[in-house]
């Protein structure tokens, strides 16, 4: 607990022992002898009003001191002493106690097993796409303020509950339903708890909310079997779409080295025929060359390789010019028509 805020209002006394002891010994130094029994029944009376006024505040507590119903001061964990009632009486919250509230159900029986109970009234919500979702909810809070926690509100817990469902309603109200029944779980609850806060701020109610948890996000029971389909659905589109990008993962790597293959082929074919081309340019160029300087000779020699390569695979027998005059033009010299030439009469 934060003392600094309270400073000046401590109320500084002594030790409430030391009071009560030290005024009975006056009265008892100044009247013994002196009094008739009454009036001695009354100084006792008087001093057991006295006592009444000591009071113990516990470690996980503050005093906090009243004056004929007005706070005056607060007090810290030990012995004290007030005046008594009904001049002034204590009030003792436990500051350090962290206290729950429960939104959407309630609980039978702590268990184990623990049994609960529905509130459909708190639990259902509408969501921002119009949807209905069944949330229950715990809300964890402590004294911050002892004062303003004891004095401006009268009903802390319907205070708190109250303040919780519309945080919470209007929280979900911003969300979809997806959202809210998978991943946006942590930030409702953290929205929630900035909202019940500001609110709990506003009412000065002296309170400091410690946590908002979601027990149960669940569609109603009415559409459970179809909410489940839905997410079923989206599991199996999930799965497709992941078989689809490994299959891509896969193909794209072996189309892509594919299509540098061809391109790296198609290349080395460029370069071979232009070089080829250059080859035969350069070949053109030569034999130009020499057949500038020897037409005739030039002329015979590609007449006789062109011959040498258009009859490369036919039978053939070249003939002197001089000889072939002696041989019929047309005389079959292929030996197996000769043969059949040779056996007609």
């Amino acid at each position: 607990m934060d003392w600094d805020q309270f400073k000046g209002t401590e109320h500084q006394t002594p030790d409430g022992f030391q009071q009560v002891g030290k005024a009975y010994q006056e009265l008892k130094h100044k009247f013994t002898g002196r009094l008739p029994g009454g009036w001695i029944v009354l100084i006792i009376l008087l001093l057991v009003w006295m006592v009444s006024g000591i009071y113990i505040v516990s470690p996980d507590e503050v005093g906090v001191v009243k004056r004929f119903g007005k706070y005056v001061y607060m007090t810290k964990p030990g012995p004290h002493f007030h005046i008594p009632y009904p001049v002034e009486t204590v009030l003792k919250p436990k500051v350090t106690e962290v206290k729950r509230i429960e939104v959407g159900f309630r609980t039978i029986e702590p268990g184990p097993p623990a049994r609960y109970r529905d509130i459909p009234k708190e639990s259902l919500m509408l969501t921002g796409d119009e949807n209905i979702v069944d949330m229950n909810l715990i809300v964890q809070y402590k004294v911050k303020n002892p004062v303003n926690y004891l004095f401006n509100v009268y009903n802390i817990p319907k205070t708190v509950k109250d303040a919780t469902e519309a945080s919470i309603r209007e929280v979900v109200g911003k969300n979809n339903i997806d959202q809210i029944l998978t991943t946006g779980k942590y930030e409702i609850q953290q929205d929630t708890k900035k909202l019940l806060q500001r609110i709990l701020d506003k009412y000065k109610a002296g309170i400091m909310v410690v946590a908002v948890q979601l027990q149960d996000v669940h569609p109603p029971s009415q559409v459970m079997q179809a909410f489940k389909d839905v997410a079923s659905a989206k599991e199996d589109k999930n799965t497709y779409i992941n078989e689809a990008q490994g299959y891509q993962n896969d193909i794209i790597p072996k189309a892509k080295g594919q299509a540098q293959k061809i391109i790296n082929a198609a290349q080395a074919y460029l370069k071979s025929k232009v070089a080829e081309a250059q080859g035969d340019v350069s070949h053109f160029l030569q034999v130009y060359q020499a057949y500038k300087s020897a037409k005739d000779i030039t002329r015979k020699r590609l007449y006789i390789e062109t011959m040498e390569k258009v009859l490369a695979h036919t039978k053939k027998i070249i003939v002197a010019p001089k000889l072939g005059e002696r041989i019929l033009p047309l005389l079959p010299l292929d030996s197996s028509l000769y043969k059949e030439t040779q056996k007609k009469p």
